[in-house]
Order: structure tokens, then sequence, then C-alpha cells
């Protein structure tokens, strides 16, 4: 497999992006965009997705990376419930706010799976007693 040298070819950070649009996109209308306290945390938890994968990846530490995906993945988590709050304020519908659950839940799945890789190469490393 081909070493990535961008955070863009990422498929987690390419996903963490089209989760920013989509939360944006659907707290720009109606009662929720009012909210300003609601829209502007889910916005920043949103935002945190991709960018935590960025600046992680750009740290050049199996370490470092493994700990910005943690905490992307806790960022999902922010929006998820963030979105479960819409739901409940009648902000955005319950099939709306499955459908932007759902996209969420795959970015953390996605997260996920490459936490666990940059985990075993960040083991490898130690065990070899390399950066």
């Amino acid at each position: 497999m081909a070493r990535i040298e961008r955070f863009e070819d990422l498929l987690a950070w390419q996903r963490g992006m089209d989760l920013v649009i989509r939360v944006y996109e659907l707290s720009a209308v109606g009662r929720f965009a009012k909210d300003f306290a609601l829209s502007n945390q889910i916005h920043r938890a949103a935002i945190s997705v991709p960018s935590n994968i960025a600046e992680g990846f750009e740290r050049r530490s199996r370490a470092e990376f493994h700990h910005s995906l943690t905490i992307a993945k806790g960022s999902c988590g922010e929006v998820r419930t963030q979105l479960h709050i819409a739901k409940r304020l009648g902000y955005i519908t319950a099939e709306v706010a499955n459908s932007a659950l759902t996209q969420a839940e795959d970015v953390s799945r996605i997260i996920s799976r490459l936490r666990t890789t940059v985990a075993r190469q960040r083991d490898a490393v130690k065990k070899s007693g390399a950066r």
C-alpha cells in the first residue's frame, strides 16, 4: 500500500469535511439557525473532526496522530449529541437527524479504523526503538 503524503488524501479527513458541510447546511435554516448557542457548538464540534485529523497528521508523530484521531472521534460524538438535541427541540426532522447521525457514525467508524492502523504503526516503532 502506498504511503499517504497529504492529509487531504485520507478518507477520514474527506468524510469529516463532508460532515462539516452537512452540519452547516442543516443548521442554517429555521429555528436551528436562530439558536446561536447550539449552532455555534455543533459547528465547532464538526470543524474539530477534520481539523484534528489534519493537525495530527502534520505533526509526523504516530503517537500524536493517534491522540489527535482520538480527539476527532470524540468530536463526532459531540456532533451526534447535538444532532439529537436539535431533533428533540424540533429544529430538524427525525429523517434529517437520522441521516446526519448515520453520516457522523460512519465518520467515527472510519476514524476508529485509522486509529487502529496508526496504533499498530506507533507500537511497531516503539518496539523497534525508532521515532
